[in-house]
């Protein structure tokens, strides 16, 4: 039943009586409780409750081979009367079933051929996003991309969307920029599609774990990405434990502190990974960038003009590299600030805001209480010119 002819014209008007004695004569003992309960709420018209026990009919292990044909047989008869949302929530979940690509794609254009998408601007860019994922697995990168794009134009001015609307667009755009090695759009497309979702639930331990594994490679290598920590926070990386990917995780949290000699100590474990050897040159500027974020960051607000040789001993950058390196961390706005080259001093004035680790923060709280106390000095001192005055 799965591989019907699904570009068939509309099927003749559902004899309901003919259709569900059917189904009970074709179907295991354990699926007729819903064709029965199919009649009752068809025969009542409680369009609502048929939905929501189509959805518990679609969800159960034995209705697979015959999900294809309940919805081209039955559902047809009456989706104009139900929730168009749900109806394409279902002509998805239906459509897994059809193997043949053009099948496959027939049966989606052809469902969204009979949305209204002006009133049901969800269901149309839920639609629009399945038929882009298929063409996207089916290699049509450029059918993938119109249909991303002409999703995303409704979206976008779409206010309170459903979270598994959003959740298709975002993995959408993310497989897309993964299957075009575009690394930074991957991991903020991956990010947002893991807000709209409950990994604990809605993902198998084998899709959090490649999820994981890709955003942590997306990090390294996304040319604008610097500030890791929403990856950082997010449940997502406990996939990676325990496996022989936990490295990765290692690895990002020794980028977030700026760690060099972590980073070289995890640099034999590059090879696992081929594609992060071949970037070993882009990944030692980048782990410099994040030694020097992390030591202005570590420095008062007072005291950070650095030496060039300072920055060189931090960064364990030759000293005639790091003119070039600060050159490239003013450019990517990690830093602000201005470079003496007759000194050779770069004034630091703003620091990336960033997502600290335990240490880091213990950092932070060191450098709070000597502020304190700094006042508790001055106050001291000025308490009794001000007693004397009052």
């Amino acid at each position: 039943m799965a591989e019907m002819a699904v570009d068939a014209p509309k099927p003749p008007k559902l004899v309901l009586d003919d259709f569900i004695a059917a189904a009970l004569s074709g179907t295991p003992s354990e699926l007729h409780p819903f064709f029965e309960s199919f009649r009752t709420l068809h025969t009542r018209k409680l369009w609502h409750q048929l939905t929501l026990k189509l959805f518990q009919f679609f969800d159960h292990p034995a209705s697979k081979p015959f999900r294809v044909h309940v919805f081209e047989q039955f559902v047809r008869d009456f989706e104009s009367k139900i929730n168009q949302l749900r109806l394409v929530e279902m002509g998805v979940k239906v459509s897994k079933e059809i193997d043949n690509p053009q099948n496959h794609l027939t049966f989606l254009t052809s469902l969204l051929s009979r949305i209204d998408t002006e009133k049901a601007k969800e269901a149309h860019v839920l639609l629009l996003t399945t038929i882009a994922h298929a063409k996207l697995l089916y290699g049509d990168l450029e059918g993938t991309r119109t249909d991303m794009d002409s999703a995303w134009k409704v979206l976008d001015n779409l206010e309170g969307v459903d979270n598994g609307v959003n959740a298709a667009y975002y993995l959408l755009a993310a497989d897309y920029y993964k299957a075009k090695a575009e690394y930074a759009p991957y991991y903020r497309n991956s990010l947002l599609y893991l807000a709209c979702v409950d990994p604990a639930t809605d993902m198998t331990p084998e899709e959090r774990l490649v999820r994981a594994h890709d955003l942590g490679i997306s990090a390294f290598l996304g040319d604008s990405i610097y500030n890791f920590g929403e990856l950082l926070m997010h449940p997502i990386l406990d996939a990676l434990n325990g496996t022989p990917h936990e490295w990765i995780k290692k690895l990002l949290f020794t980028f977030n502190e700026g760690s060099i000699g972590k980073f070289e100590a995890l640099a034999p474990l590059f090879p696992q990974e081929p594609i992060l050897q071949e970037n070993f040159p882009f990944l030692r500027q980048k782990i410099c960038l994040m030694a020097l974020i992390e030591s202005v960051f570590k420095r008062h607000a007072d005291n950070r003009t650095m030496s060039f040789q300072t920055i060189s001993e931090e960064t364990r950058l030759p000293l005639d590299e790091v003119e070039h390196l600060v050159m490239k961390a003013l450019s990517l706005k990690l830093i602000r600030g201005s470079l003496d080259q007759v000194d050779q001093k770069a004034r630091i004035t703003w620091v990336q805001p960033r997502v600290l680790s335990r240490e880091q923060i213990g950092g932070v709280a060191k450098r709070l209480e000597e502020w304190v106390n700094k006042l508790s000095v001055v106050e001291q001192r000025i308490a009794p010119e001000v007693m004397i005055a009052s």
